[in-house]
């Protein structure tokens, strides 16, 4: 799955798309932003309702593949900027968490 594919299922809004093509292997939920440093595998889609500054950080540190905002969640000012800057793919959905790795797992991409 890319990114692009993601957006689709999820009929997501895009913060910032770095990269469309950028695959997806795994995904990863938690709002816990340390666990999410030590356990988000690389290139996973990562479900949270986060929006802080911190999440472009934690994001970057992981490699993940894709920040995925959840439950209509807005980021903090100063994130799409700074998510442009290090290059990380954002996206925002409207679904809670449980239901948009549902979705995403019952198009068998990952």
């Amino acid at each position: 799955m890319t990114v692009k594919d993601l957006c689709k299922i999820l009929s997501a809004t895009e913060v910032n798309i770095a990269d469309y093509d950028r695959k997806i292997t795994s995904g990863y939920a938690g709002d816990l932003l340390s666990f999410v440093m030590g356990k988000a595998p690389q290139d996973s889609a990562w479900f949270t309702v986060m929006t802080n500054i911190n999440v472009c950080a934690v994001a970057t540190l992981a490699d993940c593949g894709c920040v995925v905002i959840c439950e209509n969640s807005q980021p903090m000012d100063g994130v799409k900027e700074k998510a442009k800057q290090q290059g990380i793919n954002m996206i925002l959905t409207d679904k809670d968490i449980f239901t948009a790795i549902k979705m995403v797992v019952n198009e068998g991409q990952i």
